[in-house]
This record gives structure tokens, C-alpha cells and sequence, in this order.
């Protein structure tokens, strides 16, 4: 019950709020040059996610690999010590 009503208090808030933001008129010119600036800077900071994200990617690529690779490495050489006490006895 209190989650419908944390809900629906958030569901009038956001509306309202946006009924009264876009219901003011502005007597505003953009130029388009403006407009310009603004996609450039959308535009930058798309870019600077998308290496932010391929970095990450690449850091946590490497981890596991890491770890992955190590765990083998210790797998091939417990066997290898394994067969070579089989040898001796």
C-alpha cells in the first residue's frame, strides 16, 4: 500500500511540475548557431561515454582474463606436480 501511494504521489509531482514548466510562454529567438553549440556538446559528451564505457570494458576484460588464465595455470601445474609424485612412486 505504500509503495502505491509513494507512486502515485511521484506520478502528480512530475506532471504538475511539467504542466508548469511547459504551460510558461517565452518570447525567446534561438539562433541556429546556438542550436549548433548544443549538438557539439552533445556530441562530446556521447563521445566521452563511449570511451569512458570501452575502457571500463577493456579493464574489467583484462581482469578476468587475469584471473581466468592464472586459475588454469595453477590447475595445468598441480597436475603436473601430481603426475611427477606418480613417477616417483
Amino acid at each position: 500500500m505504500k509503495k502505491v501511494i509513494c507512486r502515485s504521489i511521484k506520478f502528480f509531482y512530475f506532471f504538475s511540475c511539467f504542466f508548469v514548466i511547459f504551460s510558461l510562454r517565452a518570447e525567446a529567438y534561438i539562433d541556429p548557431s546556438t542550436v549548433t553549440y548544443v549538438i557539439q556538446a552533445v556530441a562530446g559528451v556521447l563521445v566521452a561515454i563511449g570511451a569512458a564505457f570501452t575502457i571500463f570494458r577493456h579493464k574489467i576484460k583484462a581482469a578476468w582474463r587475469k584471473w581466468y588464465y592464472g586459475r588454469i595455470a595453477k590447475k595445468n601445474k598441480q597436475n603436473q606436480i601430481d603426475q611427477a609424485d606418480k613417477e616417483k612412486n
